[in-house]
């Protein structure tokens, strides 16, 4: 890592100290615990109780004690949380990666149950832990926190962390579920982000109809504006590379543009003030089904490769950083002169969180169950609580909403933003570790069925690490026409609107959306080019 990028960690307050020597020496350390983590977690691999991320997090703990034993209690981690380098930089390649490699058809085909969960349900548990706070907290004397930094609350706490999510289930051994808690992740962290930020744009303290309005239609833009962004990105890499065919001359650079514009889409959406999150994710979903296919077959293999890796990398990166500044000195001196009032208050805050998703995601699976004619595409009750208790952890979004409210430049000197900020860590690394630990348990006991298929179908180890082959090698919202029946009659519209949107879509789609941006099955014939690699 060069001296440049060091300097701009320097810049940003990620690294704590202020000498170029003192700067790589820490990036040393921490390179090293990475190759540690990736190491430990091939060896557990086989764990049901540990998966990496609660890895990486046991190893950032265990770090910060050793430094801070070392130090004498002056220091505990060789780099500080940011949430400035946490949203500019490790995000974005793991919410990409994450929509490249979704299997879209399960995607989709849930996409409305998805909705429900992600926005809907998230607005469900915001009011549920906001109010909770405010009932609860106004009366602890805490410190000088007001309505907003109740609500504020709300929307920290209603942030699950998708990436554990990730590490916890498995595409192919609980399609739906995984389809259902991953999708919700992804629009959860991007409603509590939203969230977040409008409340800060809003006079708290005036409160009438017009201002409830104006929040509800400035969040539903925001939704939209950031998905339509995303999938314009995603279709101008896709024209631009269906076009030049960069292929011909240099694989390099398709990759490296396929790269660059993903970054662009997310960097755009925050320039914006969009949702970085929201634009991403559908960027990559529309590069994996149109841009993909327009690169070259080694092309194609690099992609997957480097879109996995570095989001592997960041998710590690994450769980290490997370874990080190958990034992920042700082700010647990200024919470410790009542040590059971901050157990108390993390205690409570926990608590929250459980009621306030269990108060969505069981009466909206009851409704979302309505709609459905099949048994097999119904939410069981065992399914049920299993979706409740893998989105009970709280991760990196979270402590990075809760050190943008209650700190300036990683630091605070008030007592109760002191308490707030160690009472988030405290969850995070509770909800993380004892959750994450029982979550793979539960799925084995509730869910045998779905654990003895896993073990007779060759899987991938991790499917973070390994490309989802059939999601690349084909779209995998293609389905034989044969298999679509056309609906005759509004009835059947009514009756099967998943496959009657999949068919129209099959219908516009080969007609107007391949023939101009590219896809397989569209590419125009070349000696080399995808077309004939793809036909051989």
């Amino acid at each position: 890592m060069g001296l440049g990028v060091v300097a701009e960690l320097v810049r940003l307050g990620v690294l704590s100290s202020t000498s170029d020597h003192s700067s790589v020496v820490s990036i040393n350390l921490f390179v090293a615990l990475l190759c540690a983590c990736i190491v430990l977690g091939h060896l557990l691999e086989e764990n049901r109780w540990v998966n990496e991320s609660i890895t990486a997090l046991i190893i950032g703990l265990c770090t910060g004690v050793v430094i801070l034993l070392t130090t004498k209690g002056k220091s505990s981690h060789i780099l500080v949380f940011s949430e400035d380098f946490f949203f500019i930089y490790l995000l974005p390649p793991i919410i990409f990666n994450a929509g490249f490699q979704v299997k879209k058809k399960q995607f989709f085909r849930n996409f409305m149950t998805i909705t429900l969960f992600g926005a809907v349900g998230t607005m469900i548990s915001f009011f549920t832990i906001s109010l909770g706070a405010i009932a609860i907290f106004s009366r602890m004397n805490i410190g000088t926190l007001d309505v907003g930094d109740f609500l504020a609350i709300g929307a920290i706490f209603s942030a699950t962390d998708s990436v554990c999510t990730l590490q916890v289930l498995h595409q192919d051994e609980t399609p739906l579920l995984y389809s259902l808690v991953f999708g919700e992740g992804v629009v959860n962290d991007a409603t509590s982000v939203v969230l977040f930020n409008a409340l800060q744009n809003f006079d708290l303290n005036h409160i009438d109809v017009t201002v409830v309005l104006n929040f509800l239609g400035n969040f539903c833009y925001l939704f939209l504006s950031s998905t339509l962004l995303g999938v314009f990105s995603g279709l101008l890499s896709a024209y631009i590379i269906k076009k030049l065919y960069i292929g011909r001359h240099s694989t390099d650079r398709e990759v490296a543009l396929m790269m660059l514009m993903a970054y662009l889409s997310y960097m755009l959406a925050e320039l914006l003030d969009l949702s970085g999150i929201l634009t991403v994710f559908f960027c990559g979903i529309v590069m994996s089904h149109y841009t993909w296919h327009n690169v070259t077959e080694s092309s194609r293999v690099t992609t997957k490769h480097a879109f996995a890796t570095l989001s592997f990398i960041a998710e590690t990166f994450l769980f290490l950083y997370v874990g080190m500044d958990a034992l920042d000195i700082e700010k647990w001196e200024f919470a410790s002169d009542i040590p059971g009032k901050s157990i108390g208050i993390s205690s409570i805050l926990l608590g929250l969180v459980l009621v306030g998703r269990a108060a969505f995601v069981f009466p909206l699976s009851f409704l979302s169950n309505l709609t459905k004619k099949s048994p097999l595409e119904k939410i069981t009750l065992r399914q049920q609580v299993v979706i409740w208790w893998a989105g009970l952890m709280r991760g990196a979004v979270s402590i990075a909403l809760a050190y943008n409210k209650f700190t300036r430049s990683g630091h605070t000197q008030l007592h109760g933003n002191a308490i707030m900020i160690t009472s988030t860590i405290t969850v995070v690394l509770f909800s993380t570790m004892v959750f994450g630990m029982m979550t793979k348990p539960l799925i084995h006991l509730l869910l045998p069925a779905s654990s003895n298929t896993a073990h007779s179908e060759p899987s991938s180890p991790k499917s973070l690490h390994s490309p989802l082959l059939t999601s690349m090698q084909g779209s995998d919202l293609e389905v034989p026409s044969a298999q679509i029946v056309r609906p005759s009659s509004l009835r059947m519209l009514l009756s099967k609107p998943t496959h009657t949107v999949h068919y129209y879509w099959r219908k516009f789609d080969d007609a107007l959306m391949r023939p101009m941006f590219g896809g397989r099955g569209f590419v125009p014939f070349s000696p080399g080019s995808p077309t004939d690699h793809a036909g051989r």
